[in-house]
């Protein structure tokens, strides 16, 4: 039987925000084994190499572009091992290739299924991601494309998140690229740090990210290791193929309106999209 990882409170918050409102939660899987630094150096190696993430993190912009961010000059395990002191961020992706974090992460995601699915349909496409990051590291802003629960194991950071889809920050251009190919991070500006909210996490707190909300972190001075643990959704996937759809509109001179935000549905769109798509694998395969 799986320890809890939520009380009744932390649910009740949860709740009350999804699915587009951020949300400070307090968790009871902070002290899990499998987020001690042994345990994710050793994670790394079993991990397939294409799904391992690292670069030097102190001092970067927050505008700072995907090909932009700079090396360490280190491997995957020896950052881990030096994270101390090497200045860095380490990504581990898609840790559900491992049976042990794949349990986990199911038995985390089980708590929350039932406030999930009656609003933006059934839970699919479950992944994590762990953050090990040396003090003082920043991750720049971006979006990411999943719901997602951001759960603190070790050291402390603060998550700036701005309005989900802030037409300003992230609007309708960026999703239609995004969907397409396109990468995560957005420029910055400063006028726009007034529109922030930051929400400081320590170990037992955990962060509810809005899946439309652009977002940057700053880890505080010691090393940080964090958990994501992240959904897809009907509505979700609506919303993606609905950016897609307008793409295609806007590539014949089309102007249009923008994807609907919950609770409306963006199914139209959605299933136009679909079908097209379905059409040219037909014709590229006759």
């Amino acid at each position: 039987m799986h320890q809890q990882a939520f009380t009744q409170s932390a649910l009740a918050d949860f709740a009350s925000a999804y699915p587009l409102v951020p949300q400070h939660l307090t968790h009871t899987i902070a002290r899990h084994p499998l987020l001690e630094l042994d345990a994710l150096a050793d994670l790394a190696d079993r991990l397939r190499p294409e799904t391992l993430e690292h670069n030097a993190a102190v001092g970067l912009r927050l505008g700072i572009g995907y090909d932009e961010t700079p090396s360490n000059g280190l491997g995957v395990r020896e950052t881990i091992e030096r994270i101390n002191e090497c200045g860095s961020w380490v990504l581990l992706k898609y840790v559900e290739q491992d049976p042990a974090y794949a349990r986990l992460m199911r038995d985390v995601l089980s708590e929350i299924e039932p406030l999930v699915a009656p609003k933006t349909g059934k839970m699919f496409r479950f992944e994590g991601f762990i953050f090990v990051s040396s003090p003082d590291a920043v991750t720049p802003l971006h979006f990411d494309p999943e719901y997602n629960i951001l759960f603190q194991a070790r050291g402390s950071k603060t998550m700036t998140l701005f309005p989900a889809a802030d037409p300003d920050i992230i609007g309708d251009p960026f999703f239609e690229q995004y969907f397409s190919g396109g990468p995560r991070n957005l420029p910055w500006q400063d006028d726009w740090a007034a529109r922030g909210k930051a929400i400081s996490i320590a170990p037992g707190e955990a962060i509810y990210v809005p899946i439309l909300a652009p977002h940057h972190v700053k880890v505080h001075g010691d090393v940080s290791v964090s958990l994501s643990i992240t959904w897809r959704s009907e509505w979700s996937c609506h919303h993606a193929d609905a950016c897609r759809f307008n793409r295609r509109l806007r590539k014949i001179g089309l102007r249009p309106a923008s994807p609907r935000l919950y609770p409306q549905n963006n199914r139209a769109k959605s299933y136009s999209h679909r079908a097209l798509s379905k059409l040219e694998r037909m014709l590229g395969a006759a």
